[in-house]
């Protein structure tokens, strides 16, 4: 009996163990997440993880949420271990009320009024972990619980300073709730793969300027 009760302990501590990895909410960048269309958040709080692409060289990803001062949410990045992606590395930007009225690169698009909180890279080797209900593994990047300063609404900008694409994945709140999109498993699959090189930006040619040649005539 007292064996049984052990194995039986031992299955709900285990349990227990992986239920956050288990009730996380995936979802994905099916459109592009732009600053006039940014991906909706509906609670910060909620675990959720957006599984998202930088595809260009300055593809800028956004994220929206509305928040309360004193609110502590959770703010992440992580890489899947993809092919190629064992350097690349997004920074993150909090946007909002009664941030400071920092500088941020001229491609990220600021809401008025809004200051701003970086989460830069972190300096030294990634750190690494394996989902085991997912069955994969990640490079660990930027993991933030930023205290909220006032009421209102917070946009997240992603981007890459080295004007690299790949694949991140944005992970917002830490209160685990079952859900998410339910074709996540067909996602997924097709997510797990090398972004491709975009294609060389096309270099602006300013016409050359041709010398005015006097025409002049003499007469006989």
């Amino acid at each position: 009996m007292r064996t049984s009760a052990m194995v039986v302990v031992m299955l709900v501590l285990l349990a227990a163990a992986v239920a956050p990895v288990l009730a996380h909410q995936p979802f994905y960048e099916d459109v592009d997440f732009t600053s006039e269309e940014p991906y909706r958040v509906d609670d910060a709080t909620i675990s959720t993880a957006v599984y998202a692409t930088l595809d260009t060289r300055t593809d800028v990803d956004y994220y929206a949420f509305s928040g309360r001062e004193g609110q502590r949410i959770l703010l992440s990045i992580v890489i899947p271990q993809i092919a190629g992606q064992d350097r690349f590395a997004p920074t993150m930007a909090l946007m909002g009320p009664g941030l400071a009225p920092i500088g941020l690169p001229a491609a990220v698009t600021r809401p008025q009024a809004a200051g701003a909180y970086l989460l830069p890279v972190p300096a030294g080797p990634a750190g690494t972990f394996y989902e085991p209900f997912g069955r994969k593994s990640y490079w660990e990047r930027q993991e933030e619980r930023v205290i909220l300063p006032a009421d209102g609404s917070y946009v997240v900008a992603v981007w890459n300073d080295a004007s690299e694409v790949g694949r991140y994945t944005f992970v917002i709140g830490d209160r685990e709730i079952r859900g998410g999109d339910p074709a996540s498993g067909q996602k997924m699959a097709a997510y797990w793969t090398p972004v491709p090189e975009p294609a060389p930006e096309p270099k602006q040619i300013t016409p050359a300027t041709m010398p005015r040649c006097g025409m002049g005539f003499s007469s006989r």
